[in-house]
């Protein structure tokens, strides 16, 4: 693969002023994932509504925001060739979609009613999305560093 001559093409095409959209937008899913779960474990421990209420927020924040994240990576996906020709960053979206997916579930089945759906469903969602989020940002971030995909600069 390194033969190819689009490898050494990777600079990020959805950037403002040279700092990559994908990069700027990711965290905001990652970090309200993990909020999202600890809402609900606070939840669990005391029995106080707020933290249901503070989980369904985050849930559909992550979502909404992930979306953005999920837009501006597929974008450097389809856009960049040296990104779309190694299989890594196709692994990547596909455990990024899928991340996608649960925090969708797991929002939805929060506006059904926010507090009982907490508990089993919503804690269990929560955690699993932690653990798909860990995965897919460990993975994103061995592209960007060890790779330089979607960076500001090629190589």
């Amino acid at each position: 693969m390194a033969s190819h001559p689009d490898f050494d093409k990777t600079e990020s095409r959805m950037a403002i002023l040279g700092h990559p959209l994908h990069a700027m937008t990711v965290a905001f899913p990652v970090a309200l994932t993990f909020c999202a779960f600890g809402a609900d474990l606070f939840y669990w421990w005391s029995g106080e509504e707020r933290w249901a209420w503070a989980a369904l927020w985050a849930c559909g924040t992550a979502f909404l925001f992930g979306l953005l994240a999920g837009f501006t990576g597929t974008m450097e996906l389809l856009m960049v060739p040296g990104i779309r020709i190694r299989a890594a960053a196709w692994t990547h979206f596909v455990i990024a979609v899928m991340l996608l997916s649960l925090l969708g579930l797991n929002w939805g089945w929060r506006l059904t009613g926010y507090e009982t759906a907490v508990l089993p469903w919503g804690l269990l969602l929560s955690g699993f999305a932690v653990l798909v989020v860990s995965a897919t940002g460990w993975h994103g971030g061995k592209l960007v560093f060890d790779y330089r995909l979607g960076t500001s600069k090629g190589n």
